[in-house]
């Protein structure tokens, strides 16, 4: 299964995903895909490391899946972190990009 890492900004607790360029960013759209066990191991290494260095917290790998180059979390809880609240889709992250939802 694919995986991608997903963290909350400690400065602002917003979520964000880790890039390929090693940045956290708020989109998981551009967000690094590992999808073999040793990118994974060196995704855990790279939370590690920015929870130490005070950067992130909450840092979790999850499961992803990739339709049309599109990333979508597994997990529910996931979909809502990517897109935003669920009560007012006129707001959030889903006002400003294509909601997170599975295919």
């Amino acid at each position: 299964m694919q995986k991608v890492l997903t963290a909350n900004r400690l400065s602002d607790g917003i979520a964000v995903w880790l890039g390929a360029n090693g940045q956290w960013l708020e989109n998981i759209d551009n967000a690094l895909i590992a999808r073999h066990q040793e990118a994974v191991d060196a995704l855990e290494e790279a939370g590690k490391s920015a929870f130490n260095k005070n950067l992130v917290v909450d840092v979790d790998l999850i499961d992803v899946e990739e339709t049309d180059g599109d990333i979508y979390p597994i997990r529910l809880r996931e979909r809502i972190r990517a897109a935003g609240p669920t009560i007012r889709t006129d707001l959030g992250k889903q006002a400003e990009f294509k909601p997170a939802t599975a295919a």
